[in-house]
């Protein structure tokens, strides 16, 4: 979609609702949503629902840098702790590895 030719009010509509869409436990869209209206919350002249389209932004952002965050640790994490946690890990694993590395 190109948001030049999307009115400014349909803009923070999308924007909010990408942001609340984020809170179904995927972070993923709060990263789109921080791509797709950063130019719009920051780089464009001024407008009223700049401001408020700016803030979803910028929550977006820190909640998919938190998620992110969370996830990478915690693939980290159970990689190198895989073999010492023993049955658990087998049990938590989708797909089980042979040996050890």
């Amino acid at each position: 979609m190109d948001l030049n030719r999307v009115p400014n009010e349909r803009k923070l509509y999308l924007c909010k609702w990408y942001f609340k869409v984020g809170f179904a436990l995927l972070p993923f869209v709060w990263a789109i949503n921080t791509v797709w209206f950063f130019t719009e919350a920051f780089r464009k002249p001024a407008y009223d629902e700049q401001k408020e389209i700016r803030k979803y932004v910028i929550f977006s952002a820190i909640g998919s840098i938190i998620w992110f965050t969370l996830i990478l640790t915690w693939v980290m994490t159970f990689q190198l702790k895989r073999t010492e946690w023993g049955d658990f890990a087998d049990s938590i694993s989708f797909i089980i590895p042979l040996g050890r590395a």
